[in-house]
């Protein structure tokens, strides 16, 4: 299986060159395999549960009736240091030598770790070695988890705004995934009183999204059947927002809460060799994995404005610190 960079973000039209096999970790016992896949991949899983709760807004101003925007921006989730790499631990079929071991995340940088597998199939003991797959850090935008996104947003009566990302099923044999978001601001500026004469406006905001990959593995590791890696992603926010509209420049924030949660599984049929080949495992549907995070956060940024031409950009604080930027083309 390609790195699940490529899994996570072909969707998007985000290639990452660099291929690193993931499959040779199904050599490791399945519990040990599943939990070594899961330290590998929860920074990536992370990094796009708050990049997709990331960039819904550039403004708390509600559009009028009809009125619409159309923006194309990223959002780039920044990894903390502490989750760049993780500590071999609690591994029945991993022989580690004395002391810490430790390899790269998917979101750090250099080689993994060398591992020697030693357990029993078939009632003999068998034995083997696999390397844990490189982190690619070095590879992405800013070293960081990037979530393009494509969103409309139109104007409804009483100072609603509902915003909205799609990509239909899309790809071919190898990869299909599609993506749904969908979200509603409305502007409350009015409760405020005198507030409502000042550039200033406020508004709440809540949104969801939802995105599944399919992923044909190209059986270059091991023989089998029917392999293949599932994808499912569901966020949510909730936040309140405020900005300051003038002519050309547009302040803007907000405080609320994001989470969601995630789910990977590689399934089908895998022919595991050990002692040289000369004993086969064959192992069914061997990897299932649920990735849970969620927090506040802050955000502040600004809005230039050239007419209906917008250019914006965002710095989120909170677990995973989120920068986002982009552009829009907004008709009022």
């Amino acid at each position: 299986m390609k790195k699940l960079t490529l899994l996570m973000l072909l969707i998007f039209g985000i290639q990452v060159s660099k291929s690193q096999e993931l499959e040779s970790i199904l050599l490791a016992a399945r519990e040990d395999a599943n939990k070594l896949t899961e330290a590998y991949i929860n920074p990536a899983m992370t990094g796009l549960i708050y990049g997709m709760n990331s960039g819904w807004y550039h403004t708390a101003k509600a559009h009028k009736k009809l009125g619409f925007d159309i923006a194309i921006g990223l959002n780039a989730s920044f990894v903390p240091s502490k989750d760049e790499i993780f500590t071999l631990s609690g591994l029945e079929s991993i022989n580690l030598p004395s002391g810490a071991v430790t390899s790269p995340t998917v979101m750090g940088s250099g080689d993994g770790a060398n591992l020697v597998v030693t357990t029993t199939v078939q009632g003999q003991p068998v034995a083997a070695t696999f390397e844990m797959p490189e982190g690619i850090q070095d590879d992405l935008p800013l070293g960081s988890v990037p979530t393009p996104a494509i969103q409309v947003s139109v104007g409804l009566p009483y100072k609603f705004d509902v915003m909205l990302r799609a990509v239909p099923k899309v790809g071919d044999d190898d990869v299909k995934g599609s993506l749904f978001g969908i979200g509603l601001k409305k502007e409350i500026t009015s409760l405020f009183g005198p507030l409502e004469k000042l550039p200033l406006h406020v508004s709440l905001l809540a949104a969801y999204t939802t995105m599944n990959v399919d992923y044909a593995i190209d059986q270059n590791t091991f023989t089998g059947q029917n392999q293949r890696a599932e994808f499912d992603l569901n966020s949510f926010t909730a936040q309140a927002i405020a900005s300051l509209n003038f002519p050309i420049i547009n302040v803007y924030g907000g405080f609320g809460y994001s989470g969601g949660s995630s789910t990977l599984k590689m399934l089908g049929t895998y022919n595991l060799e050990y002692n040289g080949g000369t004993v086969v495992d064959t192992i069914t549907d061997p990897i299932d994995l649920d990735f849970d995070a969620s927090g506040f956060g802050a955000t502040l940024g600004a809005r230039l404005s050239l007419g209906f031409f917008k250019m914006y950009g965002s710095y989120t604080l909170q677990e995973y610190n989120i920068f986002s930027a982009g552009i829009a083309f907004s008709f009022r």
